[in-house]
């Protein structure tokens, strides 16, 4: 009888208690795509500062979301990525300036390093 009623408390406690899944382990090439994120907005930004018309960069983070195909999690933070690079050029610049033009040309350098080195390393 002690041992049906330890048996049930013990249930009942395990039942009670919620279960959290183990956090999925990072890929390693994911910091790399979150950075890749934030330069494409931060390109979607200042290239259209900078003459450029059209959502070029924005299209690459949609190939980006898509090849990828994440989760709702992640598909949240690599956008999260896209809106923080866009939005830090987009409260400095009011018009391209030489140091938007240089910005653009570091970013587009980072960039294809970062594509280049991840498909590389990861690619199959």
């Amino acid at each position: 009888m002690k041992r049906s009623l330890a048996l049930a408390a013990c249930l009942a406690l395990m039942l009670a208690s919620p279960v959290r899944a183990a956090p999925a382990a990072q890929a390693p090439f994911e910091p790399g795509l979150v950075r890749l994120a934030e330069i494409l907005g931060s390109l979607h930004f200042l290239r259209n500062l900078c003459g450029e018309r059209g959502d070029t960069w924005r299209g690459e983070m949609e190939k980006l979301l898509q090849s990828e195909n994440p989760d709702p999690a992640r598909r949240a933070r690599l956008v999260a990525a896209f809106n923080r690079g866009y939005r830090s050029f987009d409260a400095t610049y009011t018009h391209c300036t030489a140091s938007a033009t240089a910005a653009i040309a570091r970013y587009m350098k980072e960039g294809e390093a970062l594509t280049r080195d991840t498909a590389s390393r990861y690619g199959n």
